[in-house]
């Protein structure tokens, strides 16, 4: 409901004049501060801060590569990932946003190493590591502003993992099953981790699950996508439709629901089927097409529509539940 919009049908079923409106705007608070402003503001400015001191850094270095020279850039890289641990122990209110510098200084470092003594490692083993050593770091500082960024890092290692072991190829093939499974079971541990039945554990809150629902919507999806137009449809398409499904099973429980993460899920399910559809219709078919394009695009509407009304139906009946339980 539109608070200004019902307060301005109020003042026209009464007849208020403009000192009267001013005095009910002013009782309805539409003049105030937002509450959560002093939270949030400080907090994406810090985010900010950090985010363009790590790049900084990076840019900095970039700038004086030769001046500097091979010691040099690794004593300056190594120096801020001390600096900032330091300072995060040392200022709990700034712990989160040092935290991240350190969180970005050592994926540079990873990068400048690999780049430095070519060692022949994978590039995923070098994300794989990055995620590894970051995690101690996540799990103490247990805030949105590490596992977000960890969890992209860990996605970036999963899709590259996957990248090198189909032969160094982006290819979605019958054989290939095993090792996309194993990634799409590695995406959904991550998940998990990032959920409420582990925040305990981890502190990860709502943002950091859904960068991790996101992500693991999009490698499920673009996998199962690639297998449905392959020239025989591989099972990729229909484990992926049974993944996704069963991810979104997991977000109806009212204790873990978060219409975000579901209407995500609900997306991908619906591309997968829009798409399996669309492959019947136009597949060794014949007739009009526009009539079968036609038709797609109703079913498409309609399943859309149906996602969207079951999501805000069952967000309501929770939203009912639990303030009927309060």
């Amino acid at each position: 409901m539109d608070l200004r919009l019902a307060l301005h049908e109020l003042e026209a079923a009464h007849g208020l004049d403009d000192g009267a409106s001013r005095r009910l705007q002013a009782l309805a608070g539409l003049g105030d501060e937002p509450r959560a402003l002093k939270r949030w503001l400080p907090l994406g400015l810090a985010v900010l801060a950090a985010a363009l001191l790590g790049l900084g850094l990076i840019f900095w270095i970039a700038a004086n590569w030769e001046t500097l020279g091979r010691f040099g850039r690794f004593a300056v890289l190594q120096g801020a990932i001390v600096a900032m641990g330091i300072g995060a122990l040392a200022r709990p209110a700034w712990r989160a946003p040092l935290a991240l510098v350190v969180l970005l200084a050592t994926g540079a470092l990873f990068a400048y190493f690999g780049q430095t003594y070519q060692t022949g490692a994978d590039p995923w083993q070098l994300f794989a590591l990055w995620a590894a050593l970051a995690l101690p770091l996540a799990l103490a500082v247990r805030s949105d502003l590490l596992w977000a960024p960890w969890t992209l890092v860990a996605f970036v290692a999963i899709a590259l993992w996957i990248h090198a072991h189909t032969g160094h190829r982006w290819r979605v093939e019958p054989d290939d099953l095993a090792v996309h499974l194993l990634g799409w079971a590695a995406a959904g541990a991550i998940v998990l981790a990032m959920s409420a039945l582990a925040r305990r554990l981890t502190g990860a809150g709502v943002w950091a699950l859904r960068t991790a629902v996101t992500l693991a919507v999009v490698v499920i999806t673009s996998t199962a996508l690639a297998g449905l137009f392959s020239r025989s449809v591989a099972t990729h398409y229909g484990f992926g439709l049974l993944v996704l499904a069963a991810l979104a099973a997991a977000f109806v429980p009212r204790r873990s629901i978060d219409v975000f993460a579901l209407s995500a899920v609900a997306l991908g399910l619906n591309t997968l089927a829009v798409a399996g559809l669309g492959r019947l219709l136009f597949e060794n078919t014949h007739g009009d097409p526009i009539g079968r394009l036609f038709l797609l695009g109703a079913l498409a509407a309609g399943m859309l529509a149906a996602s969207v009304n079951g999501v805000l139906r069952l967000a309501r009946a929770h939203a009912a539940a639990e303030g009927a339980t309060a």
